[in-house]
């Protein structure tokens, strides 16, 4: 399958993911703080965009106004063109732990999705049959989640949010909490997972290695407030190899530019 491609301006109404100058503010009885500051960003159709930044400066932030599930005290957003005003079903999103359920198989985990949509029974469990095998959790289907590596949790829970054929998939940190090694290999799982199922991603990390291996553009935040510092486009071939990629001189000279732009408060790992 050919990698996304930009083709042309991205506007409100054609853009998979569209925040037009957000800003997000939260207020309590002791002190208000400003998340993030008027953050412009389109995210097109079937484009994969990461966003790094310092901790605390947005990132996740962005991720719920997204989803519905924080509402911004100035700007707009929209999903799919249209105005992002309550929690959103369109959306698939992927938590930086599983939040499996213990008593339930992997297979159960999946399906849990579809009840919860009330999707058709028999339309489900063959879609989920063929995100086991994308996946490579063929022949673990019937584990629970305590007989599972962390990679292999965490591509349970990369399914349950494919299940419906979500339009865009919003990850926050799925990796961060697998040694390097694993995130090594979900880097290409995810990579090739993207091309294979040609879903938005807005992927937030604060690895520089992995925004760069896996996305069409690099959006580096600044501290909170958080707004965009700039925004990379990578210009990576469509098929990447892990190993090449990472010795390139082009992910070389991006990922220096935005460390140069982060600080000393960006993880480098």
């Amino acid at each position: 399958m050919t990698a996304p491609v930009r083709s042309g301006p991205v506007t409100t109404s054609n853009a998979a993911v569209r925040f037009d100058d957000v800003a997000v503010r939260f207020v309590t009885r002791r002190k208000t703080t400003d998340a993030v500051a008027g953050v412009t960003l389109d995210v097109a159709p079937r484009e994969f965009v990461a966003v790094l930044g310092p901790s605390g400066c947005g990132k996740s932030t962005l991720l719920k106004v997204a989803a519905g599930l924080v509402r911004p005290f100035r700007g707009s957003a929209h999903l799919l063109g249209r105005a992002v005003t309550a929690p959103q079903r369109e959306i698939g999103f992927v938590f930086q732990r599983a939040a499996l359920l213990e008593w339930r198989s992997t297979r159960g985990n999946i399906l849990l999705q579809a009840e919860i949509r009330r999707m058709d029974r028999r339309a489900a469990e063959k879609r989920a049959d063929e995100l086991i095998e994308l996946t490579g959790l063929r022949g673990f289907e019937n584990a629970y989640p305590h007989e599972l590596s962390g990679g292999m949790q965490q591509r349970v829970s990369l399914c349950r949010a494919l299940l419906h054929r979500p339009p865009v998939l919003l990850m926050d940190e799925p990796f961060g909490a697998l040694d390097a090694l694993t995130r090594e290999q979900m880097n290409v799982e995810l990579h090739r997972i993207w091309q294979e199922t040609g879903t938005s991603v807005l992927f937030v990390t604060h690895s520089i290695p992995e925004a760069f291996y896996l996305a069409n553009r690099v959006v580096v935040m600044t501290a909170r407030p958080g707004t965009i510092a700039e925004i990379f486009q990578v210009d990576l071939p469509t098929e990447r190899n892990y190993a090449q990629t990472m010795s390139s001189s082009t992910l070389a000279d991006l990922g220096g530019r935005a460390r140069s732009l982060l600080g000393a408060t960006a993880h480098t790992e």
